[in-house]
């Protein structure tokens, strides 16, 4: 009789951050799935480490070099232009990443944050959270089957009017930065890879992109984080020479837990590269600044 091969430990899993969405999410998607376990938080104030690690047995910490001495993988929800410093540090360090978008607050930092995962060959993975969705993933497999022409994206919400999403990152960089790589990331995923993008409107109300994808196609995206609509409305269309085929994303984040944290252990695991990595972060960010530059 051959013998069952030896059941791996759970990968140990951090999370850097103590804000709303580490608590409500990082923290319990890890605490809760059989491969992972929520070792440890990271917070610039104890207490709040404390707040979200004691409800999962996790240890808390202000020191970040303590805090990477228990874990193998570290998730992060803290503001971009803290999270490329911070991320580099746990590259060095030898621990996998679960990114959040974007990467940085600029592409120099996501550049230099790159460059390191690439000298040291760690794991990375993106919180592009409609990506893990199936019915994201159903409606690009249909569009693999067609050629498309040109396509629609949206994005519109109240959330920075008060609340969980209205932290001071987002309200100094505006829908762009926040909701932009979610629309973005869909619409050259669906259309091909975006080769020029420009923006208009005002980036603390209402902004509209105009991306042209490799190929030909071409579409639209709109972003507001100021109009309190109940529910929100998001997702994208794309428009082929057979008709349309369209995703509502809208409430998916709860949905995709489970399939993030299997790719990721996954990818900490066996080393090979996520499609949604650092380069698909660092892909984003450079259409970010350049759509920026507009506004």
């Amino acid at each position: 009789m051959s013998e069952r091969p030896p059941t791996q430990q759970p990968l140990r899993v951090g999370v850097a951050g103590a804000g709303p969405w580490s608590l409500l999410f990082h923290a319990p998607m890890f605490a809760g799935h059989p491969d992972t376990t929520l070792t440890a938080v990271w917070a610039r104030r104890l207490a709040a480490a404390q707040d979200v690690a004691g409800r999962h047995g996790a240890s808390a910490h202000d020191s970040f070099d303590r805090f990477l001495d228990e874990v193998d993988a570290v998730a992060f929800a803290v503001p971009p232009h803290i999270q490329s410093d911070l991320a580099a540090r746990a590259a060095r360090a030898g621990k996998a990443l679960l990114l959040e978008k974007p990467v940085a607050i600029d592409v120099a930092g996501a550049e230099r944050l790159a460059g390191v995962v690439d000298a040291t060959g760690v794991p990375t993975q993106m919180m592009l959270t409609w990506r893990y969705a199936d019915t994201v993933r159903a409606l690009l497999d249909e569009v693999s089957r067609t050629v498309p022409i040109g396509g629609r994206g949206r994005f519109l919400t109240g959330g920075f009017l008060g609340g969980m999403f209205a932290t001071p990152w987002r309200l100094d960089h505006g829908p762009l930065f926040d909701l932009g790589p979610h629309v973005i990331d869909l619409l050259d995923a669906a259309l091909g890879p975006v080769v020029g993008i420009r923006a208009h409107g005002d980036p603390h109300r209402w902004v509209g992109l105009l991306l042209d994808h490799e190929g030909g196609a071409t579409s639209e995206a709109s972003l507001t984080a100021y109009s309190p609509i109940e529910p929100a409305r998001a997702g994208i269309e794309v428009y082929t020479p057979e008709g349309v085929l369209e995703v509502d994303t809208v409430g998916i984040s709860a949905a995709v837990a489970t399939t993030v944290v299997d790719e990721f252990v996954a990818a900490a695991r066996t080393g090979r590269p996520h499609p949604l990595d650092i380069h698909r972060g660092l892909h984003l960010q450079r259409l970010l600044a350049t759509a920026a530059a507009g506004l």
